[in-house]
């Protein structure tokens, strides 16, 4: 898999726990735990687009 296609399967998985993370929340009675899980998990998805964005931008 070549590093550009890695970083858009990251992005895609971002955008994913974003929608997950307003539907989540604007639920009744939603999950504040699973909520900061899913934050906490988008958040090291991002650094990780960003690092790899960076080193190719270096290559």
């Amino acid at each position: 898999m070549s590093l550009n296609a890695h970083i858009a399967e990251l992005a895609e998985k971002h955008k994913l726990l974003e929608r997950r993370i307003a539907e989540e929340a604007s639920r009744p009675g939603s999950d504040d735990l699973e909520i900061r899980r899913m934050k906490q998990e988008k958040l090291k998805l991002k650094e990780q687009i960003s690092r790899l964005a960076i080193s190719e931008v270096h290559h």
